[in-house]
């Protein structure tokens, strides 16, 4: 029914300079769990790095995990960068320590989904399920 072949493909990125990453490898994990192949780029990519690799991989979506405090900035580079290579189908979704009050400027720059620390795997997983090639692009 004109949905792309194969499974969703995510890259799961920590953008900045915050070294944990066990959150972002339950994402990764939990999304490979689901049957969706999972890109995860480690620790301190910059957000061409991000961009690159999910245009390379033929990314259907960039979960950013930021813990640093750097989200407002981190997340518009990257929806800055799909922007500029013509890669805005690419959906960008993101997790971590942000405060309430970021999320709704956050969502107006373009970022599909923020999930706060409570957010479950499953419910992000369920959220990609229903969100990622929604509706599908018309192969053109």
């Amino acid at each position: 029914m004109g949905v792309a072949a194969g499974p969703i493909r995510v890259v799961v990125a920590k953008p900045g300079l915050d070294g944990h990453d066990r959150g972002a490898k339950v994402i990764a994990r939990a999304l490979r769990d689901a049957g969706m192949e999972v890109i995860y780029t480690g620790l301190h990519q910059t957000p061409e790095q991000i961009v690159g690799t999910a245009i390379q991989e033929d990314a259907d979506a960039i979960g950013l995990s930021i813990l640093s405090g750097a989200h407002n900035t981190l997340f518009a580079a990257v929806i800055d960068l799909l922007k500029e290579r013509e890669a805005e189908d690419i959906l960008v979704f993101g997790g971590g320590i942000i405060p309430e009050e970021d999320i709704p400027p956050l969502k107006e720059k373009g970022v599909a989904e923020i999930f706060t620390p409570g957010a479950t795997t499953t419910s992000i997983v369920e959220w990609v399920r229903e969100n990622v090639r929604q509706p599908a692009a018309s192969e053109g």
